[in-house]
C-alpha cells in the first residue's frame, strides 16, 4: 500500500477579512458624563409627566432611572440630584428619595 505524500498548506496566503481595518468604536454615550446622563434621565421622565409639583417616587425612580443605569451613572446618581436641586429644577421631600418637579422645572423642560 502507497501512502499519499503529504500536502504543506501555507497560511500565508492573505484573505480579504484579514485585511480589513478595524472600525473606530462606534459612538456612545462617552460624549456625555454619566452625572448628566442621570439628569437627562429625571428631565426627561418629568418632561413625560409635565406637570408643575410632578411628584417622582421612590418607586418611580427604582423603575424608570435606577434599573437602566450603568454603575458609573449610580455612583453619580447623588450629584445628579443635588445639581438638579440646586439648580432649583426639582424638590427633594424630607425622605430624600421623593422627587418634586419645580416652576424652574416645568419651564426648563418645556
Amino acid at each position: 500500500m502507497k501512502q499519499s505524500p503529504k500536502k504543506y498548506y501555507s497560511n500565508t496566503a492573505k484573505t480579504p477579512h484579514n485585511n480589513r481595518r478595524k472600525l473606530p468604536p462606534k459612538s456612545s454615550s462617552t460624549d456625555i458624563s454619566p452625572k448628566n446622563e442621570v439628569k437627562e434621565m429625571f428631565m426627561k421622565w418629568f418632561k413625560k409627566n409635565n406637570i408643575v409639583g410632578q411628584i417622582m417616587s421612590k418607586q418611580d425612580v427604582v423603575q424608570n432611572i435606577l434599573i437602566k443605569i450603568n454603575a458609573k451613572q449610580e455612583d453619580a446618581l447623588g450629584s445628579a440630584i443635588n445639581e438638579l436641586k440646586n439648580e432649583g429644577l426639582i424638590e427633594v421631600k424630607e425622605d430624600g428619595v421623593t422627587l418634586v418637579l419645580t416652576q424652574k422645572g416645568t419651564d426648563f423642560i418645556l
